[in-house]
């Protein structure tokens, strides 16, 4: 298959598998109240009500100008918004997010026992962190993940090692 082909059946697979995934409300939005951003991000997202119509260059700058969006969103509007932004990565439309990195950090080798903050957290480590955000995806949802980033892993020499190992050590198995 040629790689436009390829891209537009993972790209439909993405719309088709998140096509019924429930906007969270304005309230929900956000995971955290610390700092400017979040605030600025659920402002922004007050009246876009379908992931479908977000621009990529709208997403890409999310929230004003910091391209941070899928750092500050809860796991329920990570959940939702999450198909727009690999759909705009697939199209090659995204400059400053990367959302493989978000899909990978807390999953591969290097990062997946390293302690998110233990002053805070005391031992929870990024594995659980990540296997907690991501556990709202269904297997469907998962299913189409690992489309993406077997896609994104053919693509990028750079992340590739990464993204095989978040595949091996959670994704496959989420999707299976």
């Amino acid at each position: 298959m040629d790689d436009h082909a390829e891209r537009a059946r993972v790209k439909a697979l993405i719309a088709q598998a998140f096509a019924g995934v429930e906007r969270p409300g304005n309230w929900a939005l956000v995971g955290s109240l610390e700092g400017d951003e979040p605030a600025r991000l659920a402002a922004e997202l007050q009246d876009r009500t379908d992931w479908r119509l977000l621009d990529a260059a709208f997403l890409d700058q999310l929230p004003d100008g910091y391209g941070s969006a899928l750092s500050f969103f809860s796991d329920e509007a990570f959940r939702y918004f999450l198909p727009a932004y690999l759909i705009a990565d697939l199209d090659g439309a995204l400059r400053v997010v990367d959302p493989t990195f978000h899909l990978f950090h807390g999953l591969d080798d290097a990062t997946h026992a390293e302690p998110v903050n233990p002053r805070r957290y005391g031992e929870r480590t990024w594995l659980h962190a990540q296997s907690h955000r991501f556990s709202t995806f269904t297997r469907t949802e998962a299913a189409a993940i690992v489309a993406y980033l077997r896609y994104k892993a053919a693509h990028d020499d750079f992340a590739r090692p990464q993204i095989e190992q978040a595949i091996a050590r959670y994704w496959g198995p989420r999707a299976a």
